[in-house]
């Protein structure tokens, strides 16, 4: 089972995630799960990577693991709203992604959501 943690500010912007684990759907290179998990994820953090004023750290040292984090901001304040609304719309791209995942396939994967006060 893979299991993901979304962490989110009070304002809903993406602060972080973390999967780690397999799906174990099947077998390696045919795995279903796994492949919708790492599309997610992946195209999450390649679009806040190319972001102006972003600095995003990611970790894959390791099969079975994966993270991302946003840790720091670095842009003008004309900018910021974008990327305030890209950060909100990271976030809720991933739960609702993951969110639909772990309904049809809830012995593959578990998803939970951290949101800072």
């Amino acid at each position: 089972m893979t299991k993901i943690l979304l962490v989110c500010g009070k304002d809903g912007q993406f602060k972080s995630v973390k999967a780690e684990g397999h799906a174990s759907f099947s077998t390696k290179g045919f795995d279903i799960v796994c492949a919708a998990e790492s599309f997610l994820l992946r195209t999450a953090f390649q679009v806040l990577e190319k972001t102006e004023g972003l600095v995003v750290v990611a970790d894959s040292s390791s099969r079975g693991k994966f993270s991302f984090q946003v840790e720091d901001i670095n842009c003008k304040s004309e900018s910021y709203g974008c990327v305030e609304q890209r950060l909100r719309f990271t976030a809720d791209f991933i739960r609702e992604g993951l969110s639909s995942l772990q309904t049809e396939y809830p012995e593959n994967i578990q998803f939970e959501e951290l949101s800072e006060q």
